[in-house]
């Protein structure tokens, strides 16, 4: 049965204008942000392998690695909400302006600290706090541009290829930074992530703005917080992959901690190991994201789906013997998590009404990102006693978040046979009738084409 979540609320007729499976990039605006923000990725990337290879050099403590990622996500944690209503209220272009450029100066004071023999541990994790801050607001902010960009028929086209750009640079980066590693030494990761920002920078400043969708800002008001937070827990299509990717990043997504460890312990590798093993999961991302537009889905089922393959494949991935079938066996993992990502982004872009899509998307960047602080810790721990056992722990995650998603379509099936469906407005329960039904689905009551 088609529903609204799974057309976006759109008449068939008009999506049939928007069918190619690139359609998004037609839009000049949102092909000049991936291209800047694709750029950009790439350098964030290579900074983010240096700063584990760094740490690790540094002290030679997994649990000090897991330390300097959770420092770097702590302020997501505890700033995203917050950060969601100010993308609600204000210009998100010029937010993006402004985390862009901050995040540049970060990168390349690490960078000169690093080049110049005076970095220390406490430096980094200072520069880490400093990341964090500007990415608490720059996450929703990116995500919910997405749609402004593009308008609503081309929402779920965009998300999946932005997602898929975003996985280029996690392909790209890390190559790149066993390069400059190799060659010009770690300090240069830094300073070339500063100068990656120069692109997205230009993209956001060159944007055509009379061509884009903006939604209107949201009035300061009192408990408006608490409204996001209700809005979002009485839709099934968002509140079900935000607890979802609340335990997958936990648990899951800490592959800034545990590869690292599994590389140059478990696998007995170099540091080339490494970035050869995030590389994988980067090109198998790619892999994923162009499935997904190829094969676009929404919706809880789909993302169930995603979460059981990511926990086979994370699973396997605990047992590989050697580099070679972890590098196989990373690219599946690739394929799953960016599937699980871009089916959960997609379903709740759709779900959420526009007034309400800073703080909804600010929930999703908590879950996913926000989480690392405590993922890390606990990863981090872990992975000093077995990194094998920290990727047996990512895969069970994975497990327990699809048996969470299944009780979301269980309920939404009871819903189904009584006839009760909550609001999108997130206000009490309705009986659905013929006519709602037919006003949901855009085909008369009975149908039951799938």
């Amino acid at each position: 049965m088609t529903t609204a979540i799974q057309t976006g609320g759109v008449p068939p007729a008009q999506q049939n204008l928007h069918a190619g499976l690139f359609a998004a990039f037609g839009v000049p605006n949102f092909s000049r942000f991936v291209i800047g923000q694709g750029v950009s990725l790439i350098g964030t990337w290579t900074e983010t392998v240096a700063q584990a290879l760094l740490v690790l050099q540094l002290t030679n403590s997994a649990i000090a690695v897991g330390f300097a990622t959770a420092a770097r996500y702590l302020p997501v944690l505890l700033l995203t909400p917050y950060a969601g209503l100010i993308v609600d209220r204000r210009n998100k272009r010029k937010i993006l302006l402004v985390t862009a450029m901050c995040l540049a100066s970060l990168s390349a004071i690490l960078g000169v600290l690093v080049l110049t023999h005076t970095v220390a541990y406490w430096s980094i994790i200072l520069v880490a706090l400093g990341f964090g801050v500007m990415s608490a607001l720059d996450n929703p902010a990116r995500q919910a541009f997405v749609p402004e960009m593009v308008g609503r028929p081309l929402i779920r086209n965009a998300v999946t290829l932005n997602t898929t750009v975003v996985n280029v640079g996690r392909a790209i980066g890390p190559v790149t930074a066993a390069i400059l590693i190799g060659t010009l030494g770690i300090g240069w990761c830094f300073i070339v992530n500063a100068a990656s920002f120069i692109a997205v920078i230009v993209a956001l400043a060159t944007m055509n703005v009379p061509a884009l969708h903006p939604v209107g800002s949201v009035g300061r008001a009192k408990g408006q917080l608490r409204s996001g937070f209700r809005y979002a827990v009485r839709i099934p299509e968002i509140i079900a992959p935000v607890a979802m990717m609340a335990l997958i990043g936990t648990f899951t997504y800490e592959f800034e901690v545990s590869l690292p460890l599994f590389a140059h312990v478990t696998l007995s590798g170099t540091p080339a190991t490494y970035s050869w093993l995030l590389g994988a999961f980067g090109a198998g991302s790619v892999i994923g994201g162009l499935y997904c537009v190829w094969r676009p889905q929404v919706g809880l089922r789909r993302l169930v789906g995603a979460a059981i393959v990511y926990a086979v494949a994370m699973t396997a991935t605990a047992f590989a013997p050697n580099v070679a079938v972890a590098v196989l066996l990373l690219v599946v993992v690739g394929m799953g998590s960016i599937a699980f990502i871009t089916i959960g982004n997609s379903t709740i872009q759709l779900a959420a009404k526009p007034e309400y899509r800073g703080r909804v998307t600010a929930l999703w960047s908590t879950a996913f990102l926000g989480s690392t602080p405590i993922g890390a810790s606990i990863i981090g721990y872990v992975d000093s006693i077995s990194p094998r056992l920290a990727l047996g722990v990512g895969a069970a995650a994975c497990v327990v978040a699809a048996f969470v998603g299944w009780h979301f379509v269980r309920r939404q099936r009871r819903e189904t046979a009584t006839g009760v469906w909550p609001t999108q407005a997130g206000g009490p329960s309705r009986r659905r009738t013929s006519g709602t039904r037919a006003a949901r689905t855009g085909r008369p009551a009975g149908s039951t084409a799938g």
